[in-house]
C-alpha cells in the first residue's frame, strides 16, 4: 500500500480488515446463498431418486447461481457497503479514491471478478492474504479495500 493512502486511512481512522473476518463473512454469505438456492429449487431435490440425479440438478443451475452471487454481493456492497456476511463482522467495502461505498459500476465490477476468482480456485482470494493491502483480484481491479466498520 503506498503512504499517502496509508496516510488518508490513518487520518480518516479506518483500519484494514482481518483476513479471518474476511473468510467468516465469505462462509456466512455462501451459506445463505446456498441455502437460497437449496430452497428454490426444493421441489426438483425432492423429487430426485439419486445422488446423481441432485448432482446433475446442481451442475445445470452454475450459470443462474453464479449470476444470483453477482446481483447479491453487487447489490449489497453498492447499497449497504457491505454483504450480510461482512454486516455480521462488522467489516464493509470502501472504494480507495472516495473511502466511501462504492457506486454501481464499481460494486458490479468487484463482484463479477470475485466470481471470477472463485471459479480458478479462489487464487485471487490467496492473493489477498500475500498483499501488504490485503487486496484480493476483485478488489485490485475495483480499487476497493475491505475495512473495518
Amino acid at each position: 500500500m503506498n503512504e499517502e493512502l496509508e496516510e488518508r486511512l490513518y487520518r480518516e481512522g479506518i483500519t484494514l480488515a482481518d483476513i479471518k473476518k474476511r473468510v467468516v463473512a465469505m462462509f456466512i454469505d455462501e451459506f445463505l446463498l446456498s441455502f437460497i438456492l437449496i430452497v428454490a429449487l426444493w421441489d426438483s431435490f425432492a423429487n430426485a431418486t439419486s445422488t446423481e440425479e441432485i448432482i446433475n440438478l446442481t451442475n445445470s443451475f452454475v450459470f443462474e447461481y453464479m449470476l444470483m452471487k453477482i446481483v447479491y454481493q453487487a447489490f449489497f456492497v453498492m447499497q449497504y457497503g457491505a454483504t450480510i456476511g461482512k454486516i455480521a463482522m462488522k467489516i464493509r467495502v470502501i472504494e480507495i479514491a472516495t473511502l466511501q461505498n462504492p457506486n454501481v459500476l464499481v460494486a458490479l465490477n468487484r463482484a463479477i471478478f470475485r466470481v471470477i476468482s472463485e471459479m480458478f480456485f479462489y487464487l485471487g482470494f490467496v492473493w489477498g492474504i500475500l498483499n501488504p493491502s490485503k487486496q484480493t483480484w476483485h478488489d485490485l481491479t475495483a480499487k476497493t479495500l475491505v475495512v473495518n466498520a
